[in-house]
């Protein structure tokens, strides 16, 4: 059998986003989408992440990874290339374990979004190409480099960047006669460790490509990235995930049920000196029920608290309500109340905040988590609002619903 490692670079010093590699990106720290991608693929046989960080390490552990040895602090530096972690990798694996593979697969956690067959594609490719030093993840250019220029100064004429055989001036062609061009991605890289090791070389002189399909494009730099690609998370498109699968929102929704604190109010109670207890809700959130009604689609909320207030609140908002559930009989009254409506759970969905939800989320056909939700709950969901519970998260997924294609 061919011996193919899987390799991840997480160094702990990230500037951009701080301790980025194990933050939570949709539920899981952001090294358990690479981490997933290697052991989830029918022919890596190894997975190992580098880093320096001991925090990272144990998270990688936790996650399915080795983690054999720590990278020495002179090769996670923020001017630190790939080339040299990967050959302290295969040279600390040679000399301490005698293990050398023929393939290794670099997964940058920065990529995290990925098709369910890219590990086990690349790999193929390059399998079966004996020239090939390197197999490297490309999509279709956003930008043509035909139509660039070099820069020599605000008073000084422009150069163009690139030339092309039989075209004169590219910079003035229609696109489509232009020759095709690729934009390399973090997603993979599969390289034979023979190229890495008598070539100094990530990539050597033959490169074959993977073709991505751009919806995949993504490279998290920046905060605004984070939220950005969360969302491509909850799109419904095929990608490789720690957890199970996400579903797509039902075509036919006919019911929707909501726990009510961390929901319909934002978790907090005010309680006074008698005892009396208050909760907090945004009046957004009753803008598009009425419409949702009117179009057939019921609406319910579903409360472990005793409290009257919630049947006051649900009447206020126009819904039915049904409160004081215990905790652990939620599902089964979900379960009675679809029973009783006719109605068949694939057609409903639940949105919830807390573990007690949970029990729920088995029953529903499309769960919803709020923005705030605890992280158990945000990894079942198949789709996380961006607002807050008793922040407009109602309206925001009132929104979603009447707006979609």
């Amino acid at each position: 059998m061919t011996e193919i490692l899987a390799l991840i670079p997480a160094r702990g010093g990230s500037k951009g986003i701080p301790r980025k590699n194990i933050c939570s990106f949709a539920g899981y720290p952001l090294i358990a989408w690479s981490i997933a991608a290697a052991k989830q693929s029918s022919l890596v046989t190894r997975v190992i992440v580098s880093t320096d960080d001991e925090e990272i390490a144990a998270v990688a552990r936790e996650w399915g990874a080795e983690t054999p040895f720590l990278r020495p602090p002179e090769l996670a530096q923020d001017k630190t290339t790939d080339l040299p972690v990967f050959e302290h990798a295969l040279k600390w694996l040679e000399d301490v374990e005698g293990y050398r593979p023929e393939v290794v697969v670099q997964l940058r956690p920065t990529s995290p979004i990925r098709p369910k067959t890219m590990l086990d594609e690349a790999i193929r490719i390059l399998l079966n190409h004996k020239d090939a030093d390197c197999v490297r993840g490309v999509v279709p250019a956003a930008q043509n480099p035909f139509k660039m220029w070099r820069f020599n100064g605000e008073e000084k004429p422009l150069n163009p960047l690139l030339a092309v055989d039989g075209i004169p001036e590219p910079y003035n062609a229609p696109r489509q006669i232009l020759p095709p061009v690729y934009w390399q991605t973090g997603h993979i890289d599969a390289i034979r460790v023979a190229t890495i090791v008598n070539k100094q070389s990530l990539t050597g002189d033959v490169i074959y490509p993977l073709v991505i399909d751009p919806q995949y494009t993504v490279d998290i730099d920046t905060l605004p990235d984070w939220a950005k690609y969360e969302a491509l998370v909850y799109s419904g498109l095929e990608m490789i995930s720690p957890g199970a699968s996400r579903r797509p929102m039902p075509e036919h929704i006919k019911m929707i049920i909501f726990d009510f604190d961390g929901v319909v109010t934002d978790n907090l109670v005010l309680t006074d000196q008698d005892g009396r207890e208050s909760v907090r809700a945004s009046r957004s959130d009753s803008m598009h029920i009425k419409t949702l009604r009117q179009k057939g689609i019921e609406m319910l909320i579903l409360s472990s608290e005793p409290n009257p207030v919630v049947a006051a609140r649900a009447k206020k908002i126009g819904m039915e309500a049904i409160h004081g559930v215990g905790l652990q009989d939620k599902g089964r009254v979900m379960r009675d109340v679809l029973e009783q409506k006719k109605i068949e759970a694939e057609n409903v969905v639940y949105v919830g905040n807390d573990l007690n939800d949970l029990p729920c989320f088995e029953v529903g056909g499309w769960n919803v988590a709020v923005a705030d939700a605890y992280p158990e709950v945000i990894r079942a969901a198949d789709y996380v609002l961006t607002k807050n519970g008793g922040h407009g998260a109602i309206r925001e997924l009132c929104e979603l619903i009447l707006n979609r294609p």
